[in-house]
């Protein structure tokens, strides 16, 4: 969690009811906030909407139209109680808005329904669903970087060389960007990444007769037939010379 908020006074009374559930980070101001966030990738961010050198409403925007932080929860505080301030707060890309003063119960529910909600996206990924962009609740940008980054491995599956560093530097990240970033919306590292959609490829390859397993093994990237095979039974449930057998 990352905790953006000029008065240290409520920073350290929200640390104390996040801080037992999960691991806390501060920022005293919108620009400080954006540079942890960007660093750091955290799971939600907590943020005041009224701080110096930069507002909640700026830092939202500025961190919702970055694909590092796109997919970032954005829970904004505000001592303001109009509607027209809680609707500018979510047409920034706010995903939830509270007032203060607020119970520290209602924060960590609204906190504990965004994670889970995170989490339910995850599970879209499943043992066997093809990951599909835009079949999922996220933003544009999270689709596009979806489609961007699904891209790049498809045109490099031959290659069993391509890596995880390679992965990062053509999604313009550090490998540690990256890994935060995929595994929020997919729950797969970009190791796991990479092997599920030279898995799925095979399936595909192994469905159309397009070659024999050691053929299809070797085309979609994979050093060798036996770890091919390894990695598809737990994938699929069976094993690749099993495809297409009634």
């Amino acid at each position: 969690m990352l905790i953006v908020e000029d008065n240290a006074d409520v920073r350290t009374y929200i640390r104390g009811y996040l801080v037992p559930a999960y691991r806390v980070l501060e920022a005293a101001d919108g620009i400080q906030g954006v540079n942890v966030a960007g660093e750091s990738i955290p799971d939600l961010i907590i943020s005041d909407v009224m701080m110096p050198k930069m507002d909640g409403y700026a830092l939202c925007r500025s961190l919702k139209l970055d694909e590092k932080t796109s997919h970032i929860p954005i829970i904004l505080l505000t001592a303001k109680a109009g509607q027209e301030n809680k609707i500018e707060g979510l047409e920034t890309g706010a995903d939830d808005y509270l007032t203060k003063p607020f119970e520290a119960k209602e924060l960590l529910v609204r906190v504990k329904n965004l994670i889970d909600l995170r989490r339910k996206l995850r599970e879209h990924f499943s043992v066997g669903q093809v990951l599909k962009p835009g079949e999922i609740a996220v933003t544009s940008i999270d689709d596009a970087f979806l489609k961007k980054v699904m891209q790049v491995v498809e045109e490099r599956l031959g290659n069993e060389a391509f890596s995880v560093e390679d992965l990062a530097g053509e999604a313009g990240m550090s490998r540690s960007q990256l890994h935060r970033k995929l595994t929020s919306l997919t729950g797969q590292s970009p190791s796991d990444f990479i092997r599920y959609m030279r898995l799925h490829r095979a399936m595909e390859l192994l469905r159309k007769n397009a070659g024999t397993v050691s053929e299809i093994a070797y085309t979609v990237g994979f050093s060798g037939v036996s770890y091919f095979t390894k990695s598809f039974k737990e994938q699929f449930g069976t094993l690749p010379s099993e495809v297409n057998k009634t």
